[in-house]
């Protein structure tokens, strides 16, 4: 006599169905646990300092300045928050977009009327990346640092010649004569460049204005300093555009001693960083591995560039 077939023998599609169903079920309740991690993780980064006594909290400003949205809203929090006694900014930046820098700069400079904030400068902290770093109370550089360039800089890329080779040609309709500006068919008009010219001294002069004022260095010695050069961190530090050298650790020690905290080196709080979320370190963990692999297949086409003296 036949042995009774099991149930996923007799049914094999409602089996199916089943399983498929535990699998969905396990997939959703693994995703709102993931999320859920994620959510509160970043939805208020003050409570993850909440049972800490005294912490020196730490912002980075790193790479090109576009979009200062994320240190602005870490600047905020750190400044709010009872547990921080200080902030670090460590900045490893050549720069960018002048109206960002000049946001960052304004809010460090907000945040040190509330408590000491130290500007840390890593391997390259110039042009908007120094200009950042002059709202806060002190400024720390390593010896070789490069620094400074107090300068402003705007590029047009002139392709007419490239056109004429490839037969490209471009028809404008603009409601002012200066509205294509910047044009790459053609150069520059001498009224274009007398504007932009115009406009690059006020933001210069700001940018020397700034650099006096928080440095307190006489205008005629900085504008002597603005022309677009770069600094070590030992001239910097001759020419007074910072306030000694050393690392990172150096800050963090200078930035206690500033809030009278009774440890040297006490406890780093990263806002948004450390503590950013299960989901969220997948990602960057998947990425992370996929750019590797990446770099070591195409090695031309993912390559670094570095700046040395």
């Amino acid at each position: 006599m036949a042995s009774k077939l099991a149930f996923h023998q007799r049914h094999p599609l409602v089996s199916g169905f089943l399983i498929l169903g535990l699998m969905l079920i396990f997939f959703l309740g693994l995703s709102s646990l993931v999320l859920r991690s994620c959510t509160s993780s970043l939805s208020d980064k003050r409570s993850f300092i909440s049972d800490r006594k005294e912490v020196i909290g730490v912002i980075e400003v790193k790479g090109m300045i576009t979009s200062p949205d994320d240190v602005l809203e870490d600047l905020a929090t750190l400044g709010e928050n009872k547990h921080v006694k200080g902030i670090v900014v460590r900045i490893d930046s050549p720069g960018g977009a002048v109206g960002a820098s000049q946001e960052i700069f304004r809010e460090i400079a907000y945040s040190s009327q509330k408590k000491p904030v130290v500007a840390s400068m890593g391997s390259v902290a110039a042009s908007g990346g120094y200009y950042a770093a002059l709202g806060a109370h002190k400024i720390v550089a390593s010896r070789g640092t490069l620094t400074g360039s107090l300068g402003v800089i705007l590029k047009f890329p002139n392709l007419q010649e490239l056109y004429k080779k490839i037969g490209y040609k471009s028809q404008i309709v603009k409601s002012g004569k200066l509205k294509d500006m910047g044009s790459t068919d053609r150069p520059l008009t001498a009224k274009e460049r007398e504007l932009l010219n115009n406009l690059l001294a006020n933001v210069h002069q700001q940018f020397i204005g700034d650099v006096a004022r928080r440095r307190n260095i006489p205008l005629a010695e900085v504008e002597e300093l603005a022309d677009g050069r770069i600094f070590s961190g030992e001239q910097a530090l001759e020419a007074k555009l910072i306030d000694k050298t050393g690392n990172f650790y150096d800050a963090v020690r200078l930035c206690a001693g500033m809030a009278a905290m009774e440890v040297e080196l006490p406890e780093l709080y990263y806002p948004g960083k450390k503590n950013i979320g299960l989901l969220k370190t997948l990602i960057r963990r998947n990425f992370d591995d996929v750019f590797g692999f990446l770099k070591k297949a195409t090695p031309v086409l993912v390559s670094e560039l570095t700046v040395g003296p």
